[in-house]
């Protein structure tokens, strides 16, 4: 009876330091969240949509040339990290079991994860802008693809390993390949997981800065042109942050507060589109 009471007493206590932790958790992200829109929400207009970045000290401007520099290039580093890490997961998981190169795969995989984002991009830059002599979109694109791949790569082993070995032998039994039965099979079963994945993969490099400053670098003008230094949302925010011109402030407050509203509408988005189809 004694030791029942003790355990009992442990479980609440556990409950309970667990709810405190989660409560302060909780405070200091709403109290981000709260800074961010009380001082970025004025940001937002129809000129910080349309105007490129201002001069030094002059009014007005807006962040056009960032936005679409960070939509083109997250958008590129999304098109060539999602086939990769999916692609790279399903191996990983369906046909690596025993395979030493596969056991490399993760070791490197893990390895990437860990990694500075700021070493990545110092990487790159030795790669590519020291080696063709100037900054780009491509280079960016590169650096970023580098830090997403593993975690979709990662997020998709995780996922088709949850997979019961009986919907497998299921497939195998009817006759299906074994392409069809992790294409078809067990990765669609675990579709929504995976697209969880990549969507963690974007919204961890649409605010990485240290990359693209060894990369990308910036552009205060508009342009669409990848092989040339391009405006990008962090960059801009990490240049405007540390300014000291109001304006710049403020576009830059507005700038991280349109890529948290962009992390989170595509994270709700993707779950409500998923909810009914796992």
């Amino acid at each position: 009876m004694e030791l029942y009471s003790r355990r009992i007493l442990t479980n609440r206590i556990g409950i309970g330091l667990s709810m405190i932790a989660m409560a302060f958790g909780l405070a200091a992200l709403m109290w981000i969240l709260w800074t961010l829109f009380s001082k970025g929400f004025a940001a937002l207009s129809w000129d910080f949509f349309t105007q490129d970045t201002p001069a030094p000290g002059s009014e007005g401007g807006g962040l056009r040339n960032a936005i679409v520099g960070s939509a083109m290039i997250v958008g590129l580093t999304t098109l060539v990290s999602t086939p990769v890490g999916i692609l790279a997961g399903i191996y990983l998981a369906e046909y690596g079991d025993t395979s030493r190169f596969a056991a490399t795969t993760r070791f490197v995989t893990d390895i990437m994860l860990s990694a500075p984002s700021i070493v990545v991009g110092l990487f790159v830059y030795a790669l590519m802008v020291a080696t063709l002599g100037g900054f780009s979109g491509w280079a960016g694109s590169v650096a970023l693809s580098l830090i997403a791949v593993p975690v979709v790569v990662r997020t998709t082993e995780n996922m088709l390993r949850l997979v019961p070995s009986t919907l497998r032998e299921a497939a195998f039994a009817i006759g299906a390949p074994r392409w069809q039965v992790s294409l078809k099979v067990t990765l669609r079963s675990v579709r929504a997981g995976v697209v969880t994945g990549v969507l963690l993969a974007i919204a961890r490099v649409t605010g990485e800065t240290a990359p693209l400053l060894f990369t990308a670098l910036n552009n205060q003008f508009f342009s669409t042109d990848m092989a040339q230094p391009m405006g990008n949302l962090p960059v801009v925010i990490f240049q405007f942050a540390m300014s000291p011109y109001d304006n710049w402030i403020e576009l830059a407050w507005g700038g991280a507060l349109l890529i948290a509203l962009l992390v989170l509408a595509i994270n709700i988005g993707a779950r409500v589109l998923f909810r009914h189809k796992t």
